[in-house]
């Protein structure tokens, strides 16, 4: 176990900057299981907490910070839905930051991914929630998801958006919250990705979504952007 100088985020509740012994400055969130890591990420100790350091190569939210977002609706206390959990990477840091007052529910399509999930995660994580379903159809699992905070989206499809907005419009609370990290060639290899994050914008916008901020993702990802947006009031 290290010990190195552990500081608040400046902005976002729940993520901290770690000075390492190079001088480098790296995310890190606290560890809700100490002692225990996800995916081989460093374990830092500071004033009796430990910490784990985020890779913004294995995690968009992580690159998105770091790229400067003005905006993380992800917050202690939270409910939020998680579209494309795959093995946990990403939500494990989305668990440490919402806490144990906080609720993920985490959708998966691959039964493999969704055994290795609940097996490495699930099984030590009270916070999490596996759901093994589809989500392009969000009436599948009605009965398992609270109305949530925020809808967060890392799913490979062509409509990445409307998957989006669909679940939104199934489970997101009035004037809540969506993120997507928009892969650009799982929805067109022929356009550019600028073309195709705007595409993606417009259908956010379509289905009353007031759009915050877009952000690329290089050098972490390539052909990525997060788009941040949050559900227009009803007038």
């Amino acid at each position: 176990m290290v010990h190195l100088d552990v500081k608040p985020h400046e902005k976002f509740p729940g993520i901290f900057w770690v000075n390492t012994e190079t001088g480098a400055r790296k995310l890190a969130t606290k560890n809700l299981t100490p002692g225990r890591s996800v995916y081989g990420e460093r374990l830092i100790r500071s004033d009796h907490a430990e910490y784990r350091l985020w890779d913004p190569y294995r995690s968009k939210l992580a690159a998105g910070i770091l790229k400067q977002v003005r905006n993380n609706p992800i917050k202690p206390g939270q409910r939020i839905l998680y579209l494309g959990s795959a093995t946990g990477t990403t939500v494990s840091h989305v668990s440490d930051i919402i806490g144990e007052n906080g609720k993920a529910y985490c959708v998966e399509f691959s039964s493999r991914a969704m055994r290795e999930f609940v097996d490495n995660l699930c099984s030590y994580r009270e916070n999490l929630y596996p759901i093994l379903a589809d989500a392009r159809f969000p009436d599948k699992y009605p009965t398992l998801v609270a109305l949530v905070d925020v809808v967060y989206s890392d799913v490979a499809q062509v409509e990445q958006a409307k998957i989006l907005a669909d679940n939104a419009d199934k489970h997101l609370k009035a004037e809540g919250w969506v993120m997507i990290a928009v892969k650009s060639r799982s929805v067109d290899v022929t356009k550019s990705p600028s073309d195709v994050f705007k595409g993606e914008m417009q259908v956010l916008e379509g289905r009353g979504f007031e759009l915050v901020e877009t952000i690329r993702l290089e050098p972490y990802e390539r052909d990525h952007a997060m788009i941040i947006a949050h559900k227009r009031p009803k007038q």
